[in-house]
């Protein structure tokens, strides 16, 4: 329930805090005072786009700021967990703040949340009536949604929704993999011979450097025979000159003769050795590698084919080594694959597709026999509730008829009225405002007791009724706030004379702002009297309409 309301800076509400109590609370005023004010603030708080114009002039920007006590709504609580928003044992505070350029901020227990939220929670808190809403007895949800209360159909439809949601989903998925399929396939023939072609390359890090290096040697093979044979010769001289190798032995045994005299020597002696020893191993070396090197046409032929085929392949994929040419192949690879895992999850989702539809199915033909079971009653208990606001000989009936599967199931119902008993028609089509007024009342009354709606707010239901009609809507509205917060604005003597808790609206000029503002207050039991005389005799109070209001209210 609503326990406290706190404007500031809204519209020609300049500061508002008050506390609300249980039970049916009138709000009474004149036209104009600031009824539809008070609702407005309200209803930022349950979500609606806010604007510039709620903020009032001179103010920088406006708040308003409910506490609610919530008691085990399990949907609120689950909303609350799933955005990080403290349960706090059902009791929320929630706050809307409004700057002068229209943008607005939210909070719920102090936590910033996303107005969307507040939209949410909302239908958990509070049922705002307002005049206009009789809009919503030719709105076919709104009549397939209050039967389904009655039939205590909700948790079956909200497993119908969250089935109803997945099959969306999978359908959706379904789609796009089906496009990514086709768009796959078209390139399908394309991307297999690119990648057959990168696959038979059978290509290597690092190897057309060592075909470079190959290339080079292979090209220039005769001057490089040529040039170690040359090295060769002067090693080992093919003419009766010493070799290098005997030179540097006759020269060791020189320096080792004469070091028997000068001892210096004995080391140069070993220096010659060890450099003949290291020129043995250069000219062995370069005899290996001169025996090596194959002048062969036809294996640079190979080599030169190999690397033409490898700058091709870089050029064709625009890619400046092998090593981007294998990542290349391994894309093409997944993409290859991924066709086939795309396939797999499409035949998977075809299979999830046709499970879903059947159990919708089933929670759809569940919810069909529980509404047409309930529709019975229902159409019973509504004859009977209108036909106690003085429409004595009015019928209500309610059809069920089957259509196409939705998120609340596979059924349109459809209320039907008439006031004189013959000939119901589609209720939405009944051209009496007062009929209206009563039906919707009714309904909203039947509704309440089976959604558990902690507070409901009538804006002027009464509009088009007077008289004993007046009392016994005032009636069935004061039964409803014995299990729930009512909060009924009225200009009906005969229903402000119900309440528990009588609050009054007006406007007054503010001589410090200099314009005119709008408060609230609540009445003592002698202002009470005062103001539903004045409901009953306008602006000038006569003692008849003081008794009359004391015998109103002592009758309630």
């Amino acid at each position: 329930m609503l326990t406290r309301l706190q404007v500031r800076n809204f519209v020609l509400i300049d500061s508002l805090e008050i506390d609300f109590p249980e039970g049916l609370i009138i709000i009474t005023g004149q036209t104009g005072a600031g009824k539809s004010i008070l609702l407005g603030a309200l209803s930022l708080l349950m979500g609606v786009k806010a604007d510039a114009s709620m903020v009032s002039d001179g103010a920088d920007n406006c708040v308003v700021e409910a506490e609610f006590e919530v008691e085990d709504s399990s949907a609120v609580k689950a909303l609350l967990e799933e955005n990080d928003v403290e349960w706090d044992d059902g009791h929320l505070i929630i706050r809307r703040v409004v700057n002068r350029s229209g943008r607005s901020r939210a909070f719920v227990n102090d936590s910033p949340v996303q107005v969307s939220l507040l939209q949410e929670i909302s239908s958990g808190l509070i049922d705002i009536h307002s005049q206009h809403q009789t809009l919503l007895l030719s709105d076919r949800n709104f009549q397939l949604e209050t039967l389904d209360y009655f039939a205590g159909n909700m948790p079956l439809r909200e497993e119908c929704g969250q089935v109803w949601r997945v099959l969306m989903k999978q359908k959706n998925e379904l789609k796009s993999l089906e496009q990514e399929l086709a768009r796959l396939s078209a390139d399908r023939d394309y991307n297999e011979a690119q990648y057959r072609q990168l696959e038979s390359a059978s290509l290597r890090e690092g190897e057309l450097a060592e075909l470079e290096e190959e290339q080079k040697q292979l090209a220039n093979a005769e001057e490089i025979k040529e040039g170690l044979a040359a090295v060769e010769e002067l090693f080992s001289p093919s003419s009766d000159a010493l070799s290098l190798d005997a030179s540097l032995k006759e020269i060791e045994r020189s320096l080792s003769r004469i070091s028997r005299y000068i001892p210096d020597l004995s080391e140069l002696s070993e220096r010659v050795d060890s450099c003949r020893r290291e020129l043995d191993d250069i000219y062995s070396d370069v005899s290996s590698v001169n025996s090596r090197i194959d002048v062969s046409p036809s294996r640079l032929e190979v080599v030169e084919d190999r690397m033409s085929m490898l700058y091709s392949l870089m050029q064709k994929h625009s890619c400046k080594d092998e090593a981007e040419l294998i990542a290349v192949r391994e894309r093409l690879s997944e993409l290859l694959f991924d066709s086939t895992a795309l396939e797999d999850r499409k035949n998977a989702l075809a299979d999830a597709i046709s499970s879903s539809e059947k159990t919708l199915s089933e929670i759809s033909e569940s919810l069909h026999k529980e509404r047409v079971k309930a529709s019975v009653d229902f159409a019973r208990q509504m004859t009977e509730s209108v036909r106690g606001l003085e429409l004595p000989y009015a019928v209500f009936e309610v059809d069920v008829t089957e259509s196409g599967p939705g998120p609340a199931g596979k059924d349109n119902v459809t209320f039907r009225f008439s006031a004189t008993g013959r000939n119901a028609v589609d209720v939405s089509r009944c051209a009496s405002g007062g009929e209206l007024s009563r039906i919707m009342l009714a309904l909203k009354s039947m509704r309440a007791r089976y959604a558990d709606m902690p507070t409901m707010i009538f804006d002027e239901i009464d509009t088009g009724v007077s008289g004993s009609v007046a009392d016994k809507m005032g009636s069935m509205i004061c039964a409803m706030g014995s299990y729930m917060q009512v909060f009924a604005i009225t200009h009906l003597p005969q229903v402000a004379a119900k309440g528990d808790a009588h609050y009054l609206v007006s406007k007054d000029i503010d001589p410090v702002l200099s314009r005119a503002v709008s408060k609230i207050e609540r009445l003592s039991d002698k202002q009470r009297v005062l103001e539903v005389a004045r409901m009953l005799s306008g602006s000038s109070l006569t003692d008849a309409a003081i008794a009359n209001a004391e015998s109103l209210l002592s009758g309630r």
